[in-house]
């Protein structure tokens, strides 16, 4: 479809609430979005240039616009999600139908049974969940048994079948698991009794099971019934336990959703957490890659609407960090204080502890993968022009004003290139200035990788602030670097970035990955000429008067300061002790020496 062709469509556009659809040349769908005014939305994308790249490509590949009108926002929410699901586009955010995740079912039949299963049927049985966890419905339903008696059978207990004696009452009876229904031992009413009650507890309501245990107890030690009294009330205990396990926040707190969500460069973490009578119910995190540089408030409305669908959620209010556009289907709240906020802090921990797991599972299986997701956050972070592929980091080392020293340290791909360190002994300048030391290794530095036709890094780490930033600058300025090799200094007291010409600094986020990386980048040199100033002393103090003695070299010197400890002890020492270490001819040598004069 030709240019002129697509720009009828988008004069014609609604401003109403829809989804549009983006296909390309091969009339394949590109693109699916959601909008509250389809016409304002689907324009911005021709109207403006667009910083994130595979955004500009997508926009170039567009050829027809579809678009479909809704009631509401909510509606728009659900169909977009459908539609991504079903065509799985290039450009969006992929979601996958998951229908894995176990439920309870209550059964629609005379005294219903309650089980775990992963089929759900439209047979008018009750379902609950899905869940996330087994272990969670294996809990739950170990604690409904221990409490109830229920039947486990699949038997037809109709009232003829069993007036007529056709089932007999199988081991679980006689374990007292079940209170045999199939002979007419339980009546229809009283097992009802205990679905009502198990129905609250699968909810996460236990205030009425725990009242008519209590009531039980008291009616049977009453009644001086000790034994089955002794046994309610480890029924209690056992419910009580598990309440307090399971019981985060405020009770009144119920049939609530919390979402809250993490991201990085590459990828969100959103996490869902269900509430009901103060207890978390169900709890999820799932990960959304990101195609085109989406903000956390579009995915977190599109994983909210995933999450509804997925689990069949009725909430009547959600909590999340920020406000989203769900339309008119929930109440929105954004918690500040209190029981509420707390329980939106846990959502977020939980989504970042789940970051954290996936991106050293990532680091593990797809290190490439990983190196990639790192150089891209450092780019972003940095505000740098290309990914940091290639980092070298500089810092002096002098102790007390002695023997000035300098360090280049290499980072490739995020990691230490030890085989490409440098050290530098400082030549031009006098004593302690380090300035002058780091505008002397700077210059060195890359005038040698020009004139050998080296690599330059993209980004050059000064291990000081603004002082030792411009020294660095003034060498790049003499060799025509300045504008071609980013370059930031990194200050010791509060890790605050500096960069050329700009007196603010950027102060990163302590946790973040980007300035992990630059604190390992000023160690590794900080150890390094730290190393190489120890070395470079050591070597000094060796300069002894045992050095001037005609014919003793630096290897014997080694030798006897070892064995003697000291210079003065050597002048003391008797020409046999000498000979053990060093030998005859050179003993001479070291007595004659000392005793000559």
């Amino acid at each position: 479809m030709s240019e002129s062709a697509l720009d009828i469509q988008l004069k014609v556009l609604p401003h109403s609430p829809g989804v549009y659809q983006f296909f390309n040349a091969e009339d394949q769908i590109i693109y699916v979005g959601k909008a509250k005014n389809i016409k304002k939305r689907v324009s911005s994308y021709f109207n403006k240039t667009h910083e994130d790249g595979k955004t500009r490509i997508m926009v170039r590949k567009i050829t027809r616009i579809k678009h479909i009108v809704v009631a509401t926002e909510t509606d728009a929410l659900l169909l977009e999600n459908n539609l991504i699901k079903k065509y799985q586009p290039r450009y969006n955010v992929l979601l996958k139908d998951d229908k894995s995740y176990p439920w309870i079912c209550i059964k629609k039949e005379r005294f219903p049974r309650v089980f775990q299963t992963r089929n759900f049927i439209k047979d008018g049985s009750e379902y609950f969940g899905p869940y996330t966890n087994g272990k969670t419905v294996h809990t739950l339903l170990d604690l409904i048994r221990g409490l109830y008696p229920l039947r486990t059978c699949n038997y037809d207990l109709s009232p003829e079948k069993i007036k007529a004696g056709k089932y007999k009452v199988c081991l679980e009876y006689h374990l007292g698991n079940c209170k045999g229904a199939c002979e007419g031992y339980e009546t229809e009413e009283e097992y009802a009794v205990s679905i009502k009650a198990i129905r609250q507890i699968i909810k996460g309501n236990f205030k009425e099971s725990l009242g008519q245990f209590k009531n039980q107890m008291k009616t049977l030690a009453v009644d001086m019934k000790f034994e089955e009294a002794q046994k309610v009330k480890e029924k209690i205990e056992i419910l009580e336990n598990y309440q307090v396990k399971s019981t985060i926040v405020n009770p009144k707190i119920s049939n609530v959703d919390v979402f809250s969500i993490t991201s990085d460069e590459s990828a969100a973490y959103v996490n869902f957490l269900q509430l009901s009578f103060g207890s978390i119910i169900r709890s999820h995190t799932m990960e959304l890659k990101k195609k085109l540089q989406e903000s956390d408030k579009e995915l977190l409305e599109l994983a909210i609407t995933e999450i509804w669908q997925r689990f069949d959620s009725n909430s009547n209010e959600i909590y999340v960090p920020f406000k989203v556009d769900l339309g008119d289907r929930v109440k929105v709240s954004v918690p500040k204080l209190g029981d509420k906020k707390r329980i939106l802090d846990l959502s977020e921990r939980n989504a970042k502890y789940f970051r954290l797991e996936q991106l050293k599972q990532m680091k593990i299986v797809d290190p490439d993968r990983h190196v990639n997701r790192i150089m891209a956050q450092m780019k972003a972070d940095l505000r740098l022009s290309e990914e940091p592929r290639h980092i070298e980091c500089f810092d002096n080392s002098n102790i007390q004003g002695t023997n000035p020293v300098a360090a280049c340290v290499v980072f490739k791909d995020g990691k230490p290139s030890k085989k490409d360190y440098r050290h530098f002994n400082i030549k031009t300048v006098q004593g302690p200035d380090d300035y002058g030391s780091m505008e002397e290794v700077v210059y060195r530095r890359y005038r040698r990788l020009l004139n050998e036709e080296q690599d330059l890094p993209q980004l050059i780490v000064i291990d000081g602030g603004k002082g030792q930033l411009s020294s660095a600058l003034k060498s790049l300025d003499e060799l025509g670097l300045r504008g071609k090799i980013a370059i930031v200094g990194i200050a010791k007291r509060l890790e605050e970035l500096y960069y050329p010409d700009d007196p603010i600094p950027l102060y990163l986020d302590k946790k973040s990955e980007t300035l992990k990386v630059i604190q390992q980048l000023r160690n590794e040199a900080h150890r390094f000429g730290i190393e190489h100033h120890r070395n470079k002393r050591s070597k000094s103090a060796l300069n002894t008067e045992l050095e001037t003695i005609p014919g003793i070299g630096e290897k014997t010197v080694i030798e006897l300061l070892k064995h003697f400890k000291s210079a003065t002890r050597v002048s003391y020492a008797k020409i046999d002790e000498l000979e053990e270490v060093i030998g005859t001819s050179k003993a001479k040598k070291v007595y004659n020496h000392y005793h000559d004069e």
